[in-house]
């Protein structure tokens, strides 16, 4: 397992690090989605359009604006009606957010009842969870200036949507991990290539209705990365699907009742150009 992991790290790098080893300094300089075991995988480690006009000329079309629908935020774009990566850009068309959409139908009843409107928020047939980049209050009033942009790359915070309103309900996520001991996010474990995890209020005899589909990622002691965990098989070809026996390399300890759901989907997303040398 260690082998298969410098493996990954030193091709990775060989591609994307462009001479930066090592260090950490919270600048949020890209969007990378979908963890891989071969660097070299289309999907693996994809860089996403940071602006409105990228991602038109990249083929992602817009299925929502400002407005549309009192829960969900900004002007969403998906490419290939595929709901699991939703990215999310501002009234002047920066990066502002990233969401994912599960069908309100699913075979396995998920999202459970404890996870709808917080942080599951219903529209149409899916139900979307979200991420913003920015304070949410901006996306779809001002947006941000084209120097704001230049100087912040791809955000300044992370918020994650929990609620029916998406300003109000917005959780701003330390940057710091030596902030986040103060909250009830708990300590999962180190892995190369992503980073020390931080799950919500994880605890081993809890019930899985209850467990909070995202993940936080801290490298250097700076928060650059995060993820979606879904009780649910999709079909998507931008998430993860871990096999079982890999639970314990990211949980301290795993739930009990994480291994007896079904499969599971992930998609860790970065905020930093050089995923291989998130070493924790």
């Amino acid at each position: 397992m260690k082998a298969s992991i410098l493996v990954v790290v030193l091709a990775f790098c060989a591609i994307h690090c462009n001479g930066f080893l090592f260090g950490h300094d919270g600048t949020w300089d890209n969007l990378r989605v979908t963890w891989g075991i071969n660097p070299f995988g289309s999907m693996n480690f994809a860089a996403m359009p940071l602006t409105e006009a990228d991602a038109k000329a990249k083929g992602f079309l817009k299925i929502s604006d400002c407005g549309d629908s009192s829960g969900l935020h900004g002007r969403r774009y998906v490419k290939d009606n595929d709901m699991a990566l939703i990215l999310i850009y501002d009234v002047q068309g920066y990066i502002a957010g990233i969401s994912a959409a599960v069908s309100n139908s699913l075979a396995n009843g998920w999202p459970s009842t404890f996870l709808k409107n917080h942080p599951f928020v219903l529209s149409g047939n899916y139900y979307h969870i979200s991420a913003y980049f920015v304070d949410p209050a901006i996306i779809c009033t001002s947006g941000r200036s084209a120097a704001e942009y230049k100087q912040q790359g791809v955000g300044t915070d992370l918020y994650i949507q929990n609620g029916t309103d998406p300003i109000t309900n917005a959780i701003k996520i330390p940057h710091e991990q030596s902030d986040i001991s103060s909250t009830q996010w708990t300590e999962g474990k180190c892995f190369p290539s992503m980073g020390k995890h931080y799950w919500f209020n994880v605890r081993k005899d809890m019930s899985c209705d209850e467990f909070w589909p995202v993940f936080l990622l801290y490298n250097g002691g700076k928060l650059n990365a995060f993820g979606w965990a879904m009780q649910a098989n999709l079909t998507s070809a931008r998430v993860e699907h871990p096999p079982k026996s890999t639970i314990s390399a990211f949980m301290n300890p795993p739930p009990d009742c994480i291994y007896k759901t079904g499969a599971l989907s992930t998609l860790h997303i970065y905020l930093t150009n050089n995923p291989a040398t998130d070493t924790c």
